[in-house]
């Protein structure tokens, strides 16, 4: 694999949902007894972790195919690659987006890279990708 890059929430998401967790918490624990606070702490935590490891984003580049999560498309039908800062990274996925093209964004990052795809039979017309390491993968991604 030549690319590979995992993007996780960052801790002060994870502690604000987990903090209104703990608010509801306290509430069951101020309307009933320990025992049911005590299983929706647990059932909080356990949330906590599941959603630290469920919002995360893995994208990786092998050469032959560019994966995001469970979508992938093959290197042939990749086109135009354009690195984004924030603020084209904004205006792209809000006021400029295409209701047709994919997003794999996530709202803490906030640059990435624009995708174009040259696949005739794909209605999509390019992969809008949050990432950290944009430069990189868009030089993988340039073809020769």
């Amino acid at each position: 694999m030549r690319f590979k890059e995992v993007l996780r929430p960052p801790i002060w998401v994870l502690a604000f949902i987990y903090f209104l967790l703990l608010s509801l918490v306290i509430a069951l624990w101020a309307a009933f007894d320990n025992t049911v606070a005590l299983t929706s702490f647990i059932a909080a935590t356990i949330i906590i972790i599941y959603l630290a490891f469920g919002m995360r984003s893995i994208i990786s580049f092998d050469g032959k195919e560019l994966r995001i999560d469970r979508a992938h498309i093959e290197s042939k039908y990749l086109g135009k690659v354009t690195i984004l800062n924030s603020d084209s990274m904004r205006l792209l996925r809000t006021r400029d987006a295409d209701p047709a093209a994919y997003l794999a964004i996530k709202f803490w990052v906030p640059v990435g890279i624009k995708i174009e795809v040259n696949d005739p039979r794909d209605p999509t017309p390019y992969w809008l990708i949050t990432s950290k390491r944009g430069e990189e993968i868009a030089a993988l991604l340039i073809k020769p």
